[in-house]
């Protein structure tokens, strides 16, 4: 059986830190969807370490980790990240059946970003067009690196950018610089690729521990996120299996991740985004610059409306609430319990959600929670921020097991 991470908002949680902080109770460590475009960042004993396509658990020494099927890969780009680990044989896994990002993809995604007027705000790292091609059934996967020839790859890729559309450059240049860059990687990450469903199978019969572990957040998900605002994958619960080759009676428990309050990376709605003190409070207290892109995030107050949503899209038996210590020393905390949609009062998330107005209501501010490393006892944080967590536990449905309280591993409270 399976246990399962998801993110419940838009993205940047901190399900990192829950992955690190619960591996020690698993085998293996699945990261199921996304590319490079994800980050997740890691403190343990004071050392920070980023994340971006291996999975959380590589910081746990007894644990597997798998990059699945439902991942897209920039093969330069995971090397560059595995240098930091050392000797990774019998720790990585790489499906097989994974696509490849090229430089072409890349290309293609900055040139959408600076030519439409209405700019999704991608990562401009490729991911999008490496998903079209993959849909498109025009990709390249980490298999084709393995076995195609020179030859095989160099005709594969040739098809993809003769598909591309009022093509300027040289076709030759074009094709070299895309097929020199992944023939270089393909002895790095050779003895990593292996057909990972298969893996996962047999770990799952001999009754090994699995976590899966995803990216980005709900909010962002291609179907039910804030569209076409969204990430180019399945972000909720469902995306695992796909993602994965688990079946759905695989997975046990679902775990959301939460902050606090809530952030967004990139354009589209974003009800509760505060332009004020407010914000800019949480920026710097909460460090709010992504660990993928360094773009400071937007924002806002914890929005109940979309918390409540995304927890039933995803099934979430728990939650994790994240960075609660960022909270500290205000004297009002803002939450958003509805909103005004077209001269209505609504308590749900609707399609065009750029039409939805807050409804706040106000708590009651706190002392000090940070670092508190000495607190493993719910009962003693601080009551108003008890009172917080308590309402919105309440408001949302679904109980908040896990608190943390600072970017360290060992700043959390088990409730």
């Amino acid at each position: 059986m399976a246990d399962l991470i998801v993110g419940i908002q838009w993205g940047d949680e901190g399900k990192g830190k829950v992955v690190d902080a619960l591996s020690k109770d698993y085998r293996y460590i699945v990261r199921y969807q996304g590319g490079h475009n994800a980050g997740h960042t890691i403190v343990v004993r004071g050392k920070k370490y980023a994340l971006h396509l291996i999975p959380s658990g590589i910081i746990t020494q007894h644990c597997c980790n798998i990059i699945g099927n439902g991942v897209v890969i920039e093969p330069s780009a995971l090397i560059e990240e595995m240098a930091q680990f050392g000797d990774l044989k019998g720790r990585l896994f790489i499906s097989d059946r994974a696509h490849i990002i090229l430089p072409i993809h890349q290309a293609i995604d900055i040139a959408n970003e600076q030519s439409t007027q209405k700019a999704i705000g991608t990562t401009r790292k490729g991911i999008g067009p490496c998903y079209t091609d993959k849909v498109a059934r025009l990709g390249i996967r980490m298999c084709d690196l393995l076995y195609l020839s020179r030859e095989e790859l160099s005709t594969r890729i040739y098809e993809r950018i003769l598909a591309i559309p009022k093509l300027d450059s040289n076709i030759d240049t074009i094709l070299h610089t895309n097929l020199e860059h992944i023939i270089k990687t393909i002895e790095v990450l050779r003895p990593f690729v292996a057909n990972t469903t298969t893996l996962l199978w047999e770990a799952e019969s001999k009754g090994e521990s699995i976590l899966l572990e995803g990216a980005q957040g709900s909010m962002l998900d291609i179907d039910h996120g804030t569209y076409p605002f969204v990430t180019s994958s399945t972000t909720i619960a469902s995306g695992a299996c796909a993602g994965s080759g688990l079946a759905p009676k695989s997975i046990k428990k679902v775990l959301g991740i939460m902050k606090a309050y809530c952030t967004r990376v990139g354009n589209g709605p974003f009800p509760s985004e505060d332009f004020g003190a407010f914000g800019e409070i949480l920026r710097t207290q909460g460090a709010e610059f992504g660990t993928t892109t360094g773009r400071a995030r937007r924002c806002g107050a914890f929005d109940v409306v979309a918390a409540r949503y995304a927890c039933r899209l995803n099934g979430c038996d728990e939650i994790a609430l994240m960075k609660l210590d960022v909270l500290d020393m205000l004297e009002r905390i803002p939450i958003c319990v509805a909103y005004m949609y077209r001269n209505e009062r609504i308590t749900y998330v609707p399609s065009d959600l750029e039409n939805a107005e807050p409804i706040y209501e106000d708590m009651p501010g706190w002392s000090n929670t940070k670092g508190c490393k000495d607190i493993k006892n719910y009962d003693l944080l601080p009551k108003n921020a008890k009172a917080y967590i308590e309402r919105l536990e309440s408001l949302i449905g679904t109980k908040i097991s896990l608190i943390s309280t600072g970017a360290d591993r060992e700043s959390t409270i088990y409730r």
